[in-house]
């Protein structure tokens, strides 16, 4: 296991557990309502969407497209190493938005990165300590 220098959450059992328990894994879960049968990121145990309470737990393809992003010049914390970055969002295939950091691209050329817009993403993890991995998306291609 690498030094892994950022922030990283607690998991929560009530709202995120079964997030960060597949994350572990290296596998992306996300909360699901099986009353309008959408999918829902952030995970809460209230179904953004139509309001239900019947979540459960599906696995994603951990695949999406690139939506926009943003570089990073200035940061906090251990973020502040980073800079410049690329924060994004991703339009997951199962239908809804995750804000990430991006990898595999040049944030000094934010030029080259709006034409990736729409492009693949794939998510991929870092052991941040014994418990809990992070996720990260990069470019395919």
């Amino acid at each position: 296991m690498a030094d892994y220098n950022k922030p990283i959450p607690i998991p929560d059992p009530m709202t995120n557990g079964p997030y960060w328990a597949g994350a572990k894994e290296r596998k992306l879960m996300l909360p699901r309502c099986t009353a309008c049968n959408k999918v829902h990121f952030y995970p809460r145990i209230i179904c953004p969407n139509c309001g239900e309470r019947s979540i459960e737990w599906v696995e994603a393809t951990g695949e999406g497209y690139l939506h926009t992003f943003a570089v990073q010049h200035r940061a906090m914390g251990a973020w502040a190493e980073e800079a410049p970055f690329v924060t994004a969002y991703i339009d997951l295939k199962e239908g809804d938005r995750v804000f990430t950091v991006l990898r595999g691209v040049d944030p000094t050329k934010p030029e080259e990165i709006f034409k990736k817009i729409g492009g693949l993403c794939r998510i991929e993890w870092d052991e941040a300590n014994d418990a809990v991995n992070m996720p990260y998306w990069r470019m395919v291609g």
